[in-house]
């Protein structure tokens, strides 16, 4: 427990606003391991990932014991805090929420990521829900004693093409992310954002540390840095593109 308790504050003081940490996400032991040794400082799993490398679609469709089994063994092999994406928690009421927190942090995580989308549904949760979600992850981490990172997640611009993506829709997720921080969140998810200026308004707008994925449309890790972010993960991408090496690797060797 005491070690689980330092990870967890040094994943914390890690989320700087303009001098973002970065997670290379991982999805195994294995993996993991490797990209400790790329020189990371801390350890996070996508859903999507995790999900596809045992088999699964992504959207809690793999097991949760399987998902916490998989962190455990996560946790054991690498000497980094590791924090795991709960998605919606496997579950809509704030009971069940509380109890998969409780599960994940048995397990050794010292943080996760939560979502407001309806998973296997539509949309998103509404916001006097999704607080009460919010406040029972959080008094989850409280009764567990392990000052865990709550990254609440918004799906505001997920739901939505980049280039729709306006002051209308920022607008939106600062009153998320307000909502949120009231709740308990220790910090802010907007996974799909990648306009300069809607990023660096978000960052200056809410008091929690932003995080944001690298995808194709973002502007680079030092941009990001000069925009007020304070963490950068990077989703399904290595997954991707290391599924795509190996598929081609594969069909070369197959056809000769």
């Amino acid at each position: 427990m005491t070690q689980q308790i330092e990870r967890a504050r040094t994943f914390h003081a890690l989320h700087v606003k303009g001098d973002p940490v970065v997670l290379y996400n991982a999805w195994d032991p294995g993996s993991a391991k490797i990209v400790e040794k790329a020189g990371a400082r801390a350890i996070a799993t996508g859903s999507w990932p995790v999900a596809a490398a045992f088999g699964y679609a992504d959207g809690e469709k793999i097991p949760l014991e399987l998902a916490l089994d998989n962190i455990r063994r996560i946790v054991a092999a690498v000497d980094l805090p590791v924090t795991m994406d709960l998605e919606g928690a496997y579950g809509v009421e704030p009971e069940t929420v509380a109890r998969t927190v409780s599960l994940a942090l048995e397990a050794g995580a010292i943080g996760f990521n939560f979502e407001d989308q309806v998973v296997g549904g539509t949309g998103l949760h509404d916001i006097a829900l999704q607080v009460k979600r919010v406040q029972a992850a959080a008094a989850a981490v409280k009764a567990s004693g392990v000052p865990a990172f709550l990254n609440a997640r918004t799906d505001v611009f997920l739901k939505a093409k980049p280039d729709t993506h306006d002051k209308a829709l920022l607008d939106q997720a600062i009153e998320r992310a307000q909502a949120y921080e009231q709740a308990g969140a220790s910090g802010f998810f907007a996974p799909g954002l990648g306009d300069e200026r809607l990023i660096e308004t978000l960052c200056t707008s809410i008091a929690l540390p932003v995080n944001i994925i690298a995808l194709a449309h973002v502007p680079p890790r030092q941009r990001l840095a000069e925009l007020g972010v304070a963490r950068i993960s990077h989703g399904p991408v290595p997954w991707r593109q290391m599924a795509e090496w190996l598929e081609a690797k594969a069909r070369q060797a197959i056809s000769g």
